[in-house]
């Protein structure tokens, strides 16, 4: 695959007069319009993330994955995405993950702490849950810029008070010379914002809306945002796509496809309202996976 390497924008979001109806926040909210118009992405910079805490997640990744599978496993996925995926399909063999919902509430962080320590394990259980509640900051940040770019302000409250969180804590094993390299098959994202904070793996790829992919060397200690399929549809018929693809190590990271337009004023209402969790069983059925738009299968108008 031909690319080139470049830089995403990268928007500082640490400014300590960062509020809305500022003129600071009007300025970074310009910045992340224009970006996800342009690449569907961007890098994010956030200070008030403490630097232990970065290192802090990664090791109780390690200390997660190091676990038998026999106690992964015990974690019982009661949704989509949640709960433990090992190495469950010959097509993505080197690909395992633990997804933690509602992570930024404490009790829900240690009631999924207890299920594979059952003795407890402090450590873990607040770094996980202070790991996704400055990350939640971040999120809310960032939409509450997006809605405002597009228009739905009216919306704002209902919008956020709609929202829970996903931790994502992903592996990928080395390949072997006789497995297939391929980490996850292209897809993209069900949510409506995905917050990658890679372990020095440089595998991230872009496709630009001219169609060219670009390989993407992020900034140390810098978060990836990438818009999701959610984010497709609102009252107003906000139309944002964005295609993503997990890729093999090294090559471990996301491919987008940045958004030929972001409004069809033409035809304002572009999907149907639907059900988050509905849409997302719907994407994992046979015709959800065949088609070049799930979102636009299950609810297009």
């Amino acid at each position: 695959m031909d690319s080139k390497n470049i830089k995403l924008p990268k928007i500082d979001f640490s400014h300590e007069d960062l509020k809305p109806h500022t003129l600071v926040w009007n300025q970074v909210k310009s910045q992340v319009h224009k970006a996800l118009v342009e690449y569907g992405c961007f890098e994010a910079s956030f200070d008030k993330f403490p630097i232990h805490l970065r290192k802090s997640i990664f090791e109780s990744s390690q200390e997660l994955f190091d676990l038998p599978s026999q106690t992964k496993l015990k974690s019982i996925r009661t949704k989509p995405f949640n709960g433990y995926v090992g190495f469950c399909h010959p097509s993505i063999p080197l690909y395992e993950s633990m997804g933690i919902d509602d992570a930024n509430i404490p009790h829900k962080a240690e009631k999924f702490t207890q299920i594979l320590w059952p003795q407890g394990n402090t450590s873990f259980c607040k770094t996980v849950q202070s790991y996704s509640e400055q990350l939640s900051e971040l999120d809310q940040t960032i939409r509450r810029m997006i809605l405002e770019s597009l228009g739905v302000e009216n919306y704002m409250d209902e919008h956020m008070n709609s929202t829970n969180y996903l931790l994502r804590l992903m592996k990928y094993k080395t390949p072997q010379s006789s497995e297939n390299e391929m980490g996850l098959s292209s897809h993209t994202d069900k949510s409506n914002i995905t917050i990658l904070y890679q372990n020095q793996v440089n595998g991230l790829q872009v496709l630009t809306k001219h169609g060219q992919w670009i390989n993407v060397d992020p900034t140390p200690d810098t978060f990836i945002v990438l818009i999701g399929d959610s984010l497709h549809v609102t009252d107003s018929g906000v139309h944002w796509s964005v295609w993503i693809s997990y890729w093999s190590i090294p090559k471990a990271g996301y491919m987008i496809k940045a958004p030929k337009e972001l409004v069809d004023e033409e035809h304002p209402l572009l999907y149907k309202p639907f059900t988050h969790l509905e849409f997302i069983a719907f994407s994992y059925t046979e015709e959800g996976m065949e088609c070049e738009s799930a979102l636009k299968t299950y609810c297009g108008v």
